[in-house]
């Protein structure tokens, strides 16, 4: 009997493990998904680094309560599956998100982003938002275009001086 008490808390152990090491976590409803799509979406989301693991709702509320994150308790009915993710912090709501648009079947129930609870509303918002390397590049556009016009407005101003010599 104190075997099955001990794989309990290691399971225990390990979701507190990823709730803490993690940037992001979302709770989806997977109910039916088929084989192929379960298999599509994992692939998706191992390519952008994100892992997805079902939990026992009740070994994930044990997880929640050590970790302050007993707001989560309310979205533990059903099948639940967990995804996070180590290193980015929208990944996760990227992935799923736009899965969920193809596949009706998933669900986002829940989500913790950089420690914060956060409603299947701004998760939806976050999975939106450009990538790093479109902010980046959207600043650049920012930042080029009053030299861009100045430019123009010197070459217009050189064109109409040609003309009228």
């Amino acid at each position: 009997m104190g075997s099955v008490l001990e794989q309990k808390q290691a399971v225990v152990d390990e979701i507190v493990e990823k709730f803490n090491n993690s940037e992001s976590i979302i709770f989806v409803d997977y109910r039916g998904l088929s084989v192929s799509q379960d298999t599509e979406l994992r692939n998706k989301l191992r390519a952008a680094d994100v892992e997805l693991k079902v939990y026992k709702n009740t070994l994930t509320r044990r997880a929640t309560a050590e970790t302050s994150l007993t707001e989560l308790d309310e979205t533990l009915v059903g099948p639940t599956a967990i995804a996070t993710s180590k290193t980015d912090a929208v990944a996760a709501a990227k992935v799923l998100n736009e899965f969920a648009k193809e596949n009706e079947a998933l669900e986002i129930k829940a989500g913790v982003i950089q420690g914060s609870v956060t409603s299947v509303e701004d998760i939806k918002k976050i999975a939106e938002l450009p990538s790093y390397e479109g902010l980046v590049s959207m600043l650049l556009s920012v930042l080029q275009a009053p030299i861009r016009n100045f430019a123009l407005a010197s070459k217009a101003v050189a064109d109409q001086k040609e003309e009228s010599a």
